[in-house]
């Protein structure tokens, strides 16, 4: 599928979608409670389903046909074998989660095989299973890759382990999954990038009463033998799916309001509000809205560590400021769907766009971009962020693979729309 988006005008307000992060922690850890949890407003998007799919898989009942509430029978804590190979489709956040849960499995009980789509077969687990193995469980990658496919038997004792958690991912997965182990778990964390993902995991264990000791991000020590209760909560706005509004009510001739946000939520990427701001965007904030209109845009220095998912949009942004602007400390870009530094670069450069790539960010000196037709490489944030360049720029942008937006904002499209985007896809 092909998106093409033309220079445009925005105005009005939005509602912003349920967060993919939350909805998906939320499954998880209702799916592991013992009794039935109802999750309002969950993200319905192609990540979200392939979380339903797999945990279904290891054995809760999950209701989604309804996409106001869905409701999830728990499985107390122990998985069963599942009839087939878990497919986790695009979904990295999934792939580590519930790589962790399948490690909660009797000793002998079986096995489980996890896989995903061509870019999840490139995007590494191995840290993570070496760590479910320090702790008892076994974890082979079958192409010897540390990617998977991979294969996860026997079942998490406890005991010590040290990680690199620069993908945040693999340390949610040990702390949302430890506590239903045998005995107490200690993860000592080598090195830490995207924080406030870390941040949520906690918040959400912290609603659990769930029991852990944090020695400042450092080391964590986790008691086995807690149990998850069931829950009933609304999933909040996703900030990831708002930076996209929030960049093009920035750059666009445009006053857009975005609601259903809270400002005090732990999702890192609220931060692009303060980003925005500091390049000169005028943005406003309340309980749970917020304002941008185009300001005089300023290139500055981001250190995007806790914000990776934002690069994408930040680099669009800094085409339209005025002088350089400096995305770093962000080598985790490198490792998601796609390289997105490098992508980013090539993308934008085919626009006019000047870009140049450190081994941890971009520099991007602002200059008018035009049109042109443009790869998204079949990833999401790609997309969107490409498509944001049309809506600002000199001319048309057509994004190819753009089919990619529903793995987690299927309806991205309509709502810039309803703003006044000019958008249609082919």
């Amino acid at each position: 599928m092909k998106l093409t988006a033309r220079p445009s005008r925005l105005r009005g307000a939005a509602a912003m979608p349920g967060s993919k992060s939350h909805t998906i922690r939320a499954v998880a850890i209702a799916a592991l409670a013992d009794g039935t949890s109802r999750i309002h407003r969950p993200l319905d998007s192609l990540d979200a389903q392939s979380a339903v799919r797999a945990y279904r898989a290891l054995g809760a009942t999950i209701d989604a046909s309804d996409p106001a509430c869905w409701t999830v029978e728990g499985i107390a804590g122990k998985p069963r074998v599942p009839d087939d190979v878990i497919d986790v489709g695009n979904s990295g956040t999934l792939l580590r989660i519930a790589i962790g849960s399948a490690a909660l499995l009797p000793a002998g009980a079986g096995e489980v095989t996890f896989t995903g789509d061509h870019q999840i077969q490139r995007r590494p687990v191995g840290p993570l299973l070496e760590a479910l193995e320090d702790l008892g469980a076994r974890g082979t990658s079958l192409r010897g890759n540390g990617c998977v496919p991979a294969v996860i038997r026997g079942r998490i004792r406890g005991g010590s382990t040290a990680i690199d958690a620069t993908n945040s991912q693999y340390l949610s997965a040990l702390l949302l999954n430890c506590p239903l182990a045998d005995g107490e778990s200690e993860v000592r964390v080598t090195k830490l990038g995207e924080r406030p993902y870390v941040e949520m995991t906690l918040d959400w264990l912290d609603r659990q009463d769930i029991r852990y000791v944090n020695h400042d991000f450092r080391r964590f020590v986790i008691p086995g033998g807690q149990a998850y209760r069931p829950l009933d909560r609304a999933v909040p706005a996703d900030w990831s799916s708002a930076t996209f509004f929030l960049v093009a009510g920035a750059i666009c001739d445009a006053a857009v309001t975005l609601t259903g946000l809270d400002i005090n939520d732990t999702q890192g990427d609220r931060a692009v509000v303060e980003y925005l701001r500091a390049m000169g965007a005028r943005v406003e904030t309340a309980a749970d809205t917020v304002t941008i209109r185009r300001g005089n845009l300023k290139g500055i220095e981001i250190d995007m560590n806790a914000t990776p998912d934002a690069l994408p949009a930040l680099a669009v942004a800094a085409c339209f400021a005025e002088g350089t602007t400096r995305l770093v400390n962000v080598e985790e870009a490198r490792r998601k769907e796609t390289d997105r530094i490098q992508v980013m670069a090539a993308e934008l450069g085919k626009l006019g766009g000047r870009l140049e790539e450190l081994p941890d960010g971009l520099v991007i000196h602002g200059q008018p971009l035009h049109g042109g037709e443009v790869e998204g490489h079949d990833d999401h944030r790609i997309v969107m962020a490409l498509s944001l360049a049309g809506l600002a720029g000199a001319g048309d942008v057509t994004i190819h693979s753009a089919e990619a937006v529903a793995v987690t904002f299927p309806t991205f499209v309509d709502l810039m729309a309803a703003l006044g985007a000019d958008m249609a896809t082919a």
